[in-house]
């Protein structure tokens, strides 16, 4: 019981006393009793208190709600002298419309105190009567809760560091302070617009939102049905999931209603067109046939795909924080690349990706320059796993393939003088001649980088016709590079002039006037202009352990 309570009570006890017993409100004892009786704390001085502690131990348990932010609370409330920053009911109703929002951006309301700032706001009602120990952990509360979701609207609620170590995506607030920032959306009108405002959003970002909240439409309608198994289904064939699967297409989009309710067990006409539409949605082969690919495709249940649109959500709030004019994106899982200018994509192509053994690394770049007619030089990892085993069974492997000896001083060995057997080869180094062999075709686009990655033509043609293109040691094969050549070296260099000088065979190194920012990224979903959702098979198997990932309860990040 706080402490002017606890002297009330006392006063009443004492007024039930026999008169005679009774001590005159001016006697000495009664003014020794009222001088020893504590002084309410001043709300400041409680919440001053709260901030020492979280800045001594790093723990603010406040009747059971965990302060997660370490290091923004205390200087927000430094900033102010430790004065109550919370006021009224509509600046809560601010923040809890700003909550019930992060539902629609794939998080989860339970980790900003939800249940906490709705008893606040009741309680907010007579601001004025409430025990100041109650409105300092209040305030306290609420300041947490504002900052929770903050962080989590602008970096995601996961680390992508700690999925991937090779993420290398700087996190900041481009130059504001993050304090004062917080400080500020609690003081707007509207909190949701503030966050709008401050934390702005390319496209691609808003699509997400709105697929996410397509489908959990979808999934409150009932969902869709599951397919029977059975033989592959061919066009021009009869088979009694038809109706079924038409009705499954026209949840989807993928055919109208009124296509699916004529639909026979004939499989034929629309029905097939929808699966086509469906298998390229899922980056399957466009053949129409609902064979065992199709059908498991088919059959994912709408609360995994609910889940995967959730991922990649937090994936682009991972990166989509900093709308550039211009930007490189190549979305490894999806095997595209994408020029996107102004808001708008203006050029994409098919693109092979790393192994699964080699993984194509995940991080962001400039690309600074173009090589035409590029040399390739073999990299340590491929001399050693896939070259050396080659040479030991065939010592013309490297002359059929236009590559050359090098020694450290860059002087050409003959390699009939070579011991490949012996740990001393690993020490040359192979360079594969310009010509249209070459493992990197005719052109490279290099963004440097510690990886040694970068995209580039290859004489690989065929396999962009496949479905899954993880194929390549780590690089990215670009299916078109000499358009995307026109683009990037913009009027100096006309295609013209791009193709004489490969025709030429010299090779040639052009530096860009305008570096462009290159972002290599992991997307196992997408949503185009149209809203149209594709999904993709999740290559490296990342998705899991991000899902599984934003499942857990809130874990203050270092800088929160």
């Amino acid at each position: 019981m706080p402490a002017a309570l606890t002297l009330i009570a006392a006063l009443v006890s004492t007024s039930s006393l026999p008169s005679a017993a009774q001590p005159s409100a001016a006697t000495p004892a009664a003014t020794t009793a009222a001088a020893q009786a504590p002084a309410p704390r001043p709300i400041d001085e409680l919440i001053r208190a709260d901030v020492e502690q979280l800045r001594a131990t790093g723990d603010l348990d406040l009747d059971g709600v965990m302060i997660a932010s370490r290091v923004l609370l205390p200087r927000l409330y430094e900033a102010r002298a430790f004065a109550p920053t919370w006021r009224t009911q509509a600046q809560i109703d601010s923040l809890l419309e700003t909550i019930d929002e992060s539902y629609k951006e794939g998080l989860d309301p339970r980790d900003y105190h939800v249940d906490r700032v709705r008893a606040a706001r009741e309680a907010f009602a007579n601001v004025d009567a409430l025990p100041a120990a109650e409105r300092a952990a209040l305030d306290v509360m609420l300041t947490d809760s504002v900052i929770r979701i903050g962080y989590h609207l602008r970096f995601g609620k996961v680390d992508p560091v700690a999925l991937n170590p090779n993420w290398n995506l700087k996190q900041d607030l481009m130059g504001r302070d993050p304090a004062v920032t917080i400080q500020k959306s609690i003081d707007a009108p509207s909190m949701r617009e503030f966050a709008d405002t401050a934390i702005p959003r390319v496209f691609l970002y808003q699509r997400f939102k709105e697929a996410l909240a397509r489908y959990r439409q979808l999934a409150a309608a009932g969902g869709w049905p599951a397919l029977p198994t059975g033989p592959t289904l061919k066009p021009g064939m009869t088979d009694a999931r038809v109706p079924k699967l038409a009705e499954r297409l026209a949840i989807t989009g993928d055919i109208d209603q009124t296509s699916a309710a004529a639909a026979t067990t004939a499989y034929s006409g629309a029905v097939v067109v929808g699966v086509k539409r469906f298998q390229d949605r899922h980056g399957l082969a466009t053949d129409g046939a609902l064979g065992p690919g199709t059908l498991a495709a088919l059959n994912v249940p709408i609360e995994m795909r609910i889940e995967q649109i959730r991922a990649n959500l937090e994936r682009a709030r991972w990166v989509f924080y900093d709308p550039e004019s211009e930007f490189l994106v190549v979305n490894v899982a999806g095997f595209k690349v994408y020029l996107v200018r102004r808001g708008e994509v203006v050029w994409r192509s098919r693109v092979q990706v790393g192994k699964p053994y080699r993984r194509t690394p995940i991080f962001a770049s400039t690309l600074s320059y173009v090589v035409l007619n590029p040399t390739w030089t073999v990299p340590p990892t491929i001399l050693r796993q896939d070259y050396l085993p080659q040479l030991r069974r065939n010592p013309e492997f490297l002359a059929e393939r236009n590559i050359d000896v090098l020694d450290r001083a860059g002087k050409p060995v003959e390699q009939s003088s070579i011991d490949w057997s012996s740990a001393r080869s690993l020490q040359y180094q192979l360079v594969q001649r310009p010509g249209p062999t070459n493992a990197l075709g005719r052109v490279k686009f290099m963004f440097p980088n510690e990886y040694f990655v970068y995209l580039h033509d290859t004489p690989s043609r065929d396999l962009f016709d496949r479905e899954s293109r993880a194929f390549s040691s780590g690089c990215i094969r670009v299916e078109n590079p000499l358009d995307l050549a026109d683009i990037v070296l913009g009027d100096k260099w006309p295609r013209e002039r791009i193709d004489a000088i490969i025709a030429g065979g010299r090779t040639q190194t052009v530096i860009l006037d305008k570096p462009i920012a290159v972002k290599l990224l992991y997307w196992t979903a997408e949503v185009d202009a149209t809203g149209r959702v594709s999904f993709f098979p999740d290559v490296y198997s990342r998705d899991d352990a991000l899902i599984t990932a934003l499942a857990q309860p809130f874990m203050p990040a270092e800088s929160l």
